[in-house]
């Protein structure tokens, strides 16, 4: 789920954890029926499986997914959902966690060979070289920005090649500010809890 929202508690057994792993839609034990069941087999409202990850002593499974529809048989997107809650299908994930990924590998090449990291060399050159960059980077995003727009104004249905510029600029803006902060080194959770903050008033 996007948000962690807990959807339903079930039992799994061996069999129904290897067709979860092997078809990537969860399955599970009914014990009522005594046989495997996969989730939404009847409704068409399946889990689809993100990640999984077992306890501390390996006697409880929690699984990450997708519901596709309601996942309680009340019509309710959780379980624990009063059943009078009506059904909202919950946003589309952005994939923000994979910038954990893209911070990481900028703090291991913060201590690489300059002649061989991209990412040393403009954390060699101090404020500025990050710094530049993010500046030059924004300036780009501002012009494919609108370059897609008039695109969208003379031909809405061939704009492929300036929301991938748009795109690929905006990744360049995202890294190069990264490292601005990893020069100074101010982590992004602080710029999280900024953000936090404002979402608030």
């Amino acid at each position: 789920m996007a948000d962690g929202r807990v959807l339903m508690l079930a039992y799994m057994d061996a069999e129904a954890l290897a067709a979860t792993l092997a078809r990537g839609e969860v399955h599970f034990h009914s014990r009522s029926r005594d046989r495997l069941w996969r989730k939404g087999e009847t409704s068409g409202n399946v889990l689809r499986l993100v990640d999984l990850a077992a306890d501390c002593d390996s006697d409880a499974l929690l699984l990450q997914v997708e519901p596709v529809g309601p996942t309680c048989h009340h019509g309710t997107r959780s379980c624990f959902d009063p059943r009078e809650t009506p059904f909202a299908a919950p946003a589309a994930r952005q994939g923000f966690d994979w910038l954990e990924t893209l911070w990481a590998t900028i703090e291991a090449r913060a201590t690489a060979d300059p002649a061989e990291s991209y990412t040393a060399r403009l954390l060699a050159k101090g404020v500025y070289g990050p710094s530049r960059k993010v500046a030059e980077e924004a300036v780009e995003v501002l012009m494919a920005a609108k370059d897609d727009a008039v695109a969208e104004a003379s031909a809405p249905d061939g704009r492929e090649t300036t929301r991938n510029a748009l795109a690929g600029e905006v990744a360049d803006l995202l890294y190069h500010t990264l490292v601005v902060l990893r020069e100074r080194g101010l982590a992004p959770s602080a710029v999280i809890a900024r953000l936090r903050e404002r979402h608030k008033v």
